[in-house]
């Protein structure tokens, strides 16, 4: 079964002064071990290359694209994929749900991916698994 890998996981892996850095790399070693599938979207991609690149520089940047990012399969969203996001965002009516996080949540559901490594609750309350080091 895959599991969906979302922004907050990424940046936590690659940054070695946050707070969930020693748990994200517990996670990340198991998941590697246990040979799932790691599914991602471009959407993911462009947010965390923002926030590196402007949080912890090039040399994370470069980090995130030679060691993370080839073993993770990305999901290219495509106009409907968008379209559904954008209008899970305007019936939330929310601030604290990101475009970003909205197509991640419709991808899952299309794709019967069930677990997320995420530290956002937002994936527990939209009915998903977080994987946690436990």
């Amino acid at each position: 079964m895959s599991v969906f890998i979302d922004t907050t996981a990424l940046l936590a892996l690659l940054d070695a002064d946050e707070a969930r850095h020693a748990e994200a790399r517990r996670i990340w070693e198991r998941l590697l071990g246990d040979d799932e599938p790691l599914v991602t979207t471009n959407y993911v991609l462009v947010e965390v290359y923002a926030l590196t690149q402007r949080r912890l520089g090039s040399a994370a940047v470069r980090a995130f694209t030679d060691d993370l990012l080839p073993v993770i399969d990305v999901d290219w969203i495509e106009r409907s994929r968008h379209d559904s996001g954008v209008s899970a965002v305007i019936a939330a009516n929310r601030r604290d749900l990101s475009l970003v996080d909205a197509v991640s949540f419709e991808t899952m559901r299309r794709h019967g991916i069930d677990r997320a490594f995420a530290f956002d609750r937002h994936f527990e309350n939209s009915g998903f698994a977080r994987i946690t080091s436990q």
